[in-house]
């Protein structure tokens, strides 16, 4: 009983609730907007979702415009891009939340939700990150994130359905989001 009663604590203490746990679902993880305003995903219910971990300065960064691209497209239907800042490879994303958003509007206009920088792998990895690799590992089995612009589809009901690694580019989802989204 001692044994169940700390993983009990162990799971509330790392953000995570046994909702989460129990339906597999992303909404009732705690995050911080981009401004710092504390808020859950559960604003996303009945969205299919794209979470993604995000820098600046990274050969990766132009995915940006893809990114968008995506969301401008698939918006109206229901679909949103979470966008999570993450300095965790190579100090790729350097800058403070202000910066970063800075950044993202005025160098490729995002307008897709971006969200206060977090780690995603490690023992600080953000309790949302936790849930998700284990919920979608890589085809190897790997859990961890492996680079910037990883990126994890999510259903209207909050279930991950797929993780995409770094080198596919938007463009390459668009079929798959477009099938998601109509369902």
């Amino acid at each position: 009983m001692k044994k169940v009663a700390l993983v009990v604590t162990v799971v509330l203490s790392l953000g995570w609730s046994a909702h989460a746990l129990a339906a597999g679902t992303v909404y009732p993880f705690k995050v911080k907007t981009i401004d710092g305003k504390p808020t859950t995903l559960a604003k996303y219910k009945g969205k299919v979702l794209l979470i993604v971990n995000v820098a600046s300065k990274c050969g990766h960064t132009p995915q940006y415009a893809g990114l968008e691209k995506l969301y401008e497209k698939y918006k109206d239907k229901g679909f949103v891009i979470l966008g999570f800042p993450c300095n965790q490879f190579r100090e790729q994303e350097p800058g403070t939340n202000a910066e970063i958003k800075a950044f993202c509007t005025s160098k490729y206009n995002v307008t897709f939700p971006l969200f206060s920088k977090i780690e995603v792998n490690g023992d600080k990895a953000h309790p949302l990150y936790q849930f998700l690799k284990k919920a979608e590992p890589e085809a190897d089995g790997k859990t961890d994130i492996g680079w910037n612009f990883t990126k994890f589809l999510i259903d209207r009901k909050g279930h991950p359905l797929k993780r995409f690694v770094t080198k596919v580019e938007p463009e390459e989802m668009d079929s798959e989001i477009g099938a998601t989204v109509a369902k």
